[in-house]
């Protein structure tokens, strides 16, 4: 029996040998393509035909590198396309084949003139270049009244001539056509194979994959399959082919490595985005609200914060007197005074004062002792201190008076004491010119000073404050200081100050046997404490943020699966794995970014509706932090929830995404 096949040409352009497809594994495996072996030249017309389930749909996916094979070979030129990866196939779709679909398969988003260019922004083409070339296609196929008609304004012939001049952007050297006229009525079927067999005569190869006989007949060259095996292999009658012509081809080429070509291709995702996310305005509407929701709350959760922070360090700074220290005998608030060192004296105080970096210095003469009013006893800590000593702790009175000059001159028997004091004697009545006693002394209270929780002598303990001169010639003490309080010129340089006065008291001692007790510690601690509150009030904020983030999960793998047939399509004219992915996770920040302006927007009007209702002091204001923190959060929501389902879209199999509905 003779060989249905025709003679094999010397200018092979596609070559099958051995060609197996099958899905499964094992005796439940189920074949579209057995072991074909088939040859196409360059320039030819030839008809795939057969019955639905035949293979022929199978085979075409495979001749454009839209599936692989299990077994065989399949050689392009040459070259075997079973060592390229991904991208390298989508970059021979891009230089050599060009699609036609029964359905025409036109992103519906686009104009007629925006899905005839999609090829060449895959391709690198300039805007400019593919604007002209697309629209001198149209004009070439009689669309030019229609470039920016949608898919939805045009008619069935006028859709699948958009089609074919989307399969020629790039020059279309390989044109695989699926059924071209399956759905358009008789006259538009036959404008459509006549338009196939000008291209054929223009040199382009053709390959038709159709169930129709009259369409088959257009071809030179018909291959009937069935049941994914080649039963005949004929050369018909047709003109096809005869003539060659110039091919109007784009010059096309690799996209450009230069910076210039990576941000034509940012911008053309961002335009492909934004195009998709006004195609479905409703979805990208709730998504956005989604959006809004959570940047407002991390927006407002940290000028909150912040507005927290300011008011809260105002009353520590108040609360702690962060330029006053305290220099005090020893060598730290666990250790003793060890042999050799030496008492703080006034002199040691007059010597600090005369500092150029202390605004003052007092000495303070402490111990503890009972006091009584009528039968009210407190442990207190008695204090003999200068008349500026209030100054220097910048401490103010709730009742009365300090003591002056004249009271310091005098020994007067008068003293001021704090809120615990107050309470531990008198209760809620008035102390002031009442008497108490320590032992023999009666002291009149002249004052009370106003508690401050942060200071040193706050609520916890009891304090009762005497003239320096009363505390030594009433109460029998030597000139033994027991602390020295000091206040500083400078907070910026209280460092550098404590260090020269540890030099000061080596020199004048002869050796270390002071240290310096400051209120830096204390405040930096507080203010932690409060950047802690700010930071947990952030965090409340990022996960209202994170409920929208998973809102756009959801919404993006539900657009991966709606939009399955656009992205075969993509892949199908060239687009690489890198290309849907970064389409997909560019929709997702810029729906994001959107989301950012709008809620910084709205948090400005919420901030002006605030300032009526917060308490005195509190002012709530969107800071540069809090702008940043919302454009970061949205650009970081939109690449984290973003990213699984651009990178599902990128893996989609392309056979199965053109199939579905």
């Amino acid at each position: 029996m003779s060989d249905p096949r025709p003679e094999p040409t010397k200018n092979v352009l596609l070559r099958l040998r051995g060609a197996t497809r099958r899905y499964g594994e094992g005796e439940g495996a189920i074949y579209a393509l057995r072991g074909i072996d088939l040859d196409i030249a360059e320039g030819e017309m030839i008809a795939l035909m057969g019955a639905s389930g035949s293979g022929k749909s199978t085979l075409l996916n495979v001749l454009g590198c839209l599936d692989r094979l299990n077994e065989g070979s399949y050689l392009i030129a040459g070259g075997d396309t079973a060592a390229l990866d991904a991208d390298q196939l989508a970059a021979l779709r891009r230089a050599r084949f060009g699609f036609v679909f029964q359905r025409y398969n036109l992103l519906p988003q686009l104009s007629a003139l925006g899905n005839v260019e999609m090829p060449s922004i895959y391709a690198g083409l300039a805007p400019q270049e593919r604007h002209r070339h697309a629209l001198a296609l149209l004009e070439r196929l009689g669309l030019s009244d229609r470039a920016t008609h949608r898919p939805s304004e045009l008619s069935g012939g006028q859709q699948q001539r958009v089609s074919i001049a989307r399969a020629l952007m790039n020059g279309g050297s390989i044109i695989l056509a699926d059924e071209p006229t399956g759905a358009l009525d008789s006259a538009n079927g036959r404008e459509v194979m006549a338009l196939l067999e000008e291209l054929n005569r223009q040199g382009h190869t053709i390959v038709i994959a159709t169930h129709d006989s009259q369409v088959a007949a257009h071809a030179r060259r018909i291959v009937e399959l069935s049941d994914g095996a080649i039963v005949s292999d004929r050369v018909t009658g047709a003109s096809a082919g005869a003539e060659s012509e110039e091919s109007p081809s784009p010059k096309t080429g690799p996209a450009s490595p230069s910076v210039l070509g990576a941000w034509r291709e940012l911008a053309d995702a961002v335009r492909t985005g934004v195009a998709s996310l006004l195609a479905h305005r409703a979805r990208s509407a709730l998504t956005l609200l989604g959006i809004m929701i959570g940047i407002v709350s991390v927006t407002a959760m940290v000028a909150v914060g912040e507005s927290y922070q300011r008011v809260s360090q105002a009353a520590l700074a108040k609360d702690f007197a962060l330029d006053h220290m305290v220099v005090l005998p020893g060598h730290g608030s666990a250790d003793s005074p060890k042999a050799g060192d030496r008492a703080l004296t006034e002199e040691d105080a007059a010597a600090l004062a005369r500092q150029p970096d202390i605004k003052s210095a007092a000495a303070s003469y402490v111990s503890q002792h009972t006091l009584r009013y009528r039968e009210h006893v407190a442990m207190a800590y008695v204090t003999g201190v200068a008349e500026n000593y209030f100054d220097i702790l910048d401490y103010e009175l709730e009742l009365g008076r300090a003591f002056g000059r004249e009271d310091v001159r005098r020994a007067a028997a008068v003293g001021v004491i704090t809120a615990k004091t107050r309470q531990d004697l008198f209760g809620d009545s008035d102390p002031l010119n009442k008497i108490i006693y320590l032992g023999d002394l009666a002291v009149r209270i002249i004052g009370v000073t106003v508690d401050k929780p942060g200071g040193e002598h706050n609520s916890q303990y009891s304090f009762l404050f005497l003239p320096a001169t009363t505390f030594k010639a009433r109460l029998g003490h030597a000139n033994e200081v027991g602390m020295i309080q000091v206040r500083v010129r400078d907070i910026k340089d209280l460092g550098k100050t404590e260090r020269k006065i540890i030099d000061l008291f080596t020199l004048r001692h002869g050796r270390l046997d002071v240290w310096i007790d400051d209120s830096v510690a204390n405040f930096a601690a507080a203010a932690r404490q409060a950047k802690l509150v700010a930071a947990l009030l952030a965090a409340i904020g990022m996960l209202s943020l994170t409920v929208g983030g998973v809102g756009v999960m959801n919404i993006q793998l539900v657009t991966v699966s709606e939009r399955a047939r656009e992205i075969g399509v993509r892949i199908a004219v060239g687009a690489r794995q890198s290309d849907i992915s970064r389409q997909f996770l560019i929709e997702a920040i810029v729906l994001c970014l959107i989301g950012a302006v709008l809620a910084v927007a709205l948090c400005f009007l919420l901030s002006l509706v605030a300032a009526n209702f917060l308490p005195p002091g509190w002012e709530v204001r969107l800071s540069p932090t809090a702008i940043l923190v919302a454009t970061l959060s949205a650009v970081l929501t939109g690449v984290v929830f973003g990213y699984f389902p651009a990178r599902m879209a990128a893996r989609l199999d392309p056979v199965e995404a053109l199939a579905r509905d």
